[in-house]
């Protein structure tokens, strides 16, 4: 319910936008109780604004070839939001500047808050601008190539998610043509997309140039308010992964190869079942996926059910792969109405489902976090936002019987999470370290981004892979990872997160109602607490060290045995 903005205002023009704007910055705050409300106001605007972006971005990923849609986002991030900018900045100036603030910030939520709104005015830059609103619009066209990418197969126009699936067939002959027509098609867009690539990081390595910043990467640590682990910390990580992880993946691969008759895999055999079993198909389209996974939540805990009950209701959910629409799935928190947004590309398999249950988390996490009182306590650090979503892919694994009737089927199920859960782990690495190196060496040319990236997969590579003949994916498999080209250095939270939810999930093994207790309880506190507080609170501990890693390394090891016997 709006109480500040008017209910009519639908941020169609920028006056009217600048109205709230000039009125916030005009308004005296004389007393603790104005400086208040006005931060309530504020908090407000940004909520609805939020919102009004979100839908254009909704409607735009949903069905890329309406060109009234992408106009609609377009009009967004080129007339909305670089003139926002100037004033989010004398706002956040005038906020800073008040008497107030040293006393609300004895509250660690107003201290966060404050501390990165202190960031982001010793960030900002007004000959940025132009280059936030050039990047924002770049970055777009990585939807719109990446969504047009469709095979023809038997007669059939197959979407990338769709032709992935046949990758699981038993029959190697038809996984082979199906991979070929998939790479080959993603061939056809490598040079468009390696120069949308270049593009970026010149463009991002100079709005760090003008932040004051040695490079992007620093910049970038400070913008996204990693204030609770450095970069030593990440290499840390990488480090990690490659000394306890690998060698488990290694392990999976030889027995995968083993079973397939072979000594080495080929690209097309990562998927397939080697026993030669059909894939995987627990829903037939997204309405089943979607009624399934309700029941699931419901039995895991009422709360988590009426959650998507109540998205379903309202129309929040977008399922179904389909021609035109942009690649991924991702969940949108909208802030004004406290009701988020989940858009996946279901095509039957079991990594949908996974993906609906890992996107469902975030939904959980919106609901529980809506009721904080400021637009800034909701807005969540992606530590915190995928430790939501990667604890519930866990915590639900038990109740796939929904999906699965079959014993067997519902083992393997719970097999490929657990080995999946192991598999992305070196490949966040491997992404994480090439953002490291890519914008610490921003003058780079595209043989030597191919290069580095290339020595990073035998880094946190098995060798169990044959890509002879196929060493073009290898090059330019990057391409894949929509994070690079739209969220720069959005990834190693993913990591951070699942060790988090590996123990979450250990917590749960044990005792399930305290887990979800817990897991509940951090998830309310939004972004009101420090990270490592927040995941205390998960009844964890904030560290991703390799001793860490170690202890859960053997957890999974000794859970997949159960699944192997």
């Amino acid at each position: 319910m709006r109480k500040y903005i008017d209910p009519s205002f639908d941020c169609s023009s920028w006056s009217s936008v600048a109205n709230y704007l000039n009125e916030l910055l005009d308004r005296p705050l004389a007393t603790k109780s104005a400086f208040e409300q006005w931060l309530k106001d504020k908090s407000e605007l940004e909520a609805v604004l939020e919102e009004n972006m979100a839908w254009r971005y909704i409607r735009m990923t949903i069905d890329t070839s309406n060109e009234a849609h992408s106009e609609a986002y377009r009009f967004f991030v080129t007339e909305i939001q670089p003139k926002l900018a100037p004033y989010e900045d004398q706002l956040n100036k005038k906020m800073m500047e008040q008497e107030w603030i040293k006393e609300l910030a004895h509250d660690p939520a107003y201290h966060i808050y404050f501390r990165s709104t202190q960031t982001a005015l010793d960030l900002y830059r007004e000959e940025n601008i132009a280059l936030e609103t050039e990047l924002n619009t770049l970055s777009q066209e990585y939807g719109a190539i990446t969504g047009q990418q469709m095979i023809e197969y038997k007669g059939e126009t197959l979407t990338m998610p769709q032709a992935a699936n046949f990758l699981k067939d038993p029959n190697e002959s038809i996984r082979k043509e199906v991979y070929e027509l998939i790479v080959n098609r993603r061939k056809e867009d490598r040079e468009r997309l390696d120069e949308l690539f270049s593009k970026l990081v010149h463009l991002r390595h100079q709005v760090a140039i003008n932040a004051g910043c040695t490079d992007y990467r620093e910049y970038k640590f400070k913008a996204l308010g990693r204030f609770d682990y450095t970069i030593e910390d990440c290499l840390d990580f990488h480090t990690a992964i490659e000394q306890q992880i690998v060698p488990l993946i290694k392990e999976i691969n030889q027995e995968q190869a083993r079973k397939l008759g072979k000594d080495k895999l080929k690209p097309w055999d990562t998927e397939v079942d080697p026993e030669g079993k059909a894939p995987l198909k627990p829903f037939k389209d997204g309405e089943e996926l979607l009624e399934g996974t309700i029941r699931m939540f419901d039995l895991l805990d009422p709360f988590f059910g009426q959650c998507l009950t109540t998205m379903k209701t309202g129309g929040f959910l977008d399922l179904d792969s389909k021609p035109g629409k942009a690649p991924g799935g991702y969940n949108y928190p909208l802030y004004e109405s406290g009701i988020p947004f989940i858009f996946m590309n279901a095509a039957g398999a079991q990594r949908d489902l996974v993906t609906m249950v890992h996107e469902g988390g975030h939904a959980v996490h919106s609901f529980l976090s809506r009721e904080l009182p400021l637009t800034a306590f909701k807005s969540l650090p992606s530590e915190v936002a995928e430790l939501a979503s990667m604890s519930m892919e866990l915590l639900t694994m038990d109740l796939w019987n929904e999906f699965y009737s079959s014993e067997d089927d519902l083992k393997r199920a719970k097999k490929e999470q657990l080995e999946s859960v192991i598999k992305v782990l070196p490949w966040i690495a491997t992404i994480d370290a090439f953002q490291h190196w890519i914008y610490t060496h921003p003058q780079h040319s595209v043989e030597e981004r191919t290069a580095m990236w290339l020595s990073l997969g035998e880094r946190f590579g098995t060798g169990m892979i044959d890509f002879s003949g196929y060493e073009f994916v290898k090059e330019s498999s990057w391409h894949r990872q929509l994070h690079l080209f739209e969220v720069p250095f959005y990834y190693i939270e993913y990591g951070i997160a699942q060790l988090g939810a590996l123990g979450v999930w250990k917590n749960a093994k044990t005792d399930l109602p305290s887990a979800l207790e817990a897991y509940k309880a951090a998830l309310k506190l939004g972004y009101t607490q420090s990270i490592p507080e927040i995941y205390k609170t998960a009844n964890l501990k904030f560290d991703f060290s390799a001793s860490t890693l170690k202890s859960l390394t053997a957890f999974i090891h000794s859970e997949l045995k159960a699944y192997n016997n």
